[in-house]
């Protein structure tokens, strides 16, 4: 058990350069991880259901303590966000299909990485943990309503169909996994502390088959949609915190926030992208969960060098 969970906090710790690895390896072979396209939704299901066997109540403490620093964060994660999407896609006049993928990329939930990079940051990892499980709790309602009043301009949008899918992806895996919690207990907390490898390996291979699907389209479009990538997750971290400031919010707070709403839940939004529309629509998901891992720990290292004074 010991070795397992050695190689559980190497892995995690080094996600970025497996994503890295594996993106370009679906890249140069890509007829070797197409096979995992069909299976998008269950690996994301898989990291949901992880993310529900480690939940506690403790996780939900930090709202009724600090509800002010839990709002801002949801709130600037379901506005901020989305509303970058939607000013970039129109400044850069993006093709329909990568629009509504950027937008779709903006308006999902907090990413969990996010809680691991507050923690590096030396922010309030608590609040952190709060603010992506409630964001993801909400995600089924507010990710499909604002997706659709924002990106319904360039294709037409199946908002049920998105909020069934959601359901599916999402919160029904978490249930599950607070069930299989509830009903072993004493085993689930041993084999809880192996998720986060269960979580790299699943969004790792989600990234790999979006680019191996999407090869073509990449390369007709890489270095356009990287840069809307790329600005809209470092003006997530940018906005965030001012939001925060704004607010009155000490700096630990404020890093939390930052690191939460700068990172999405980039599986989510391929997932959904891969069901309900062209599989160009995904790109900007993998492109962002390739990139957040790169820029989060980049962000962690600056912010632990700041002094988290009130």
């Amino acid at each position: 058990m010991q070795t397992l969970l050695k190689l559980t906090q190497f892995v995690s710790k080094t996600f970025a350069l497996w994503a890295i690895v594996f993106a370009v390896l679906a890249f140069y072979f890509p007829a070797e991880f197409k096979i995992f396209a069909p299976y998008i939704p269950y690996l994301l299901g898989l990291v949901m259901f992880g993310m529900g066997i480690t939940l506690t109540f403790n996780d939900f403490g930090e709202v009724a303590k600090h509800p002010k620093s839990v709002a801002i964060g949801v709130v600037g994660q379901f506005v901020i966000m989305p509303s970058i999407a939607f000013v970039l896609a129109k400044a850069f006049d993006l093709p329909p299909d990568l629009a509504v993928g950027v937008i779709l990329v903006g308006s999902c939930p907090g990413g969990t990485s996010s809680n691991v990079m507050t923690y590096l940051a030396k922010g309030n990892t608590a609040l952190s943990v709060a603010c992506t499980t409630i964001s993801t709790l909400l995600s089924p309602l507010l990710t499909p309503a604002i997706f659709y009043v924002l990106a319904s301009q360039w294709l037409e949008i199946d908002a049920s169909a998105m909020f069934l899918s959601v359901l599916k992806m999402v919160l029904f895996p978490i249930f599950l996994g607070l069930v299989v919690r509830a009903l072993f207990k004493k085993t689930i907390e041993q084999a809880s502390q192996t998720m986060p490898l269960v979580s790299v390996i699943s969004i790792v291979l989600i990234l790999a088959a979006v680019v191996a699907v999407s090869k073509d389209k990449i390369v007709e479009s890489g270095l356009l949609i990287f840069t809307v990538v790329v600005l809209h997750n470092c003006l997530g971290y940018l906005i965030g915190y001012w939001a925060a400031k704004l607010f009155k919010l000490n700096v630990a707070d404020s890093k939390a926030i930052a690191i939460e709403v700068g990172m999405q839940n980039s599986g989510l939004g391929a997932a959904l992208a891969a069901a309900h529309f062209n599989p160009i629509a995904a790109v900007p998901s993998a492109l962002f969960s390739f990139w957040h891992n790169v820029s989060g720990p980049i962000l962690a290292n600056i912010f632990s060098n700041m002094r988290n004074e009130k």
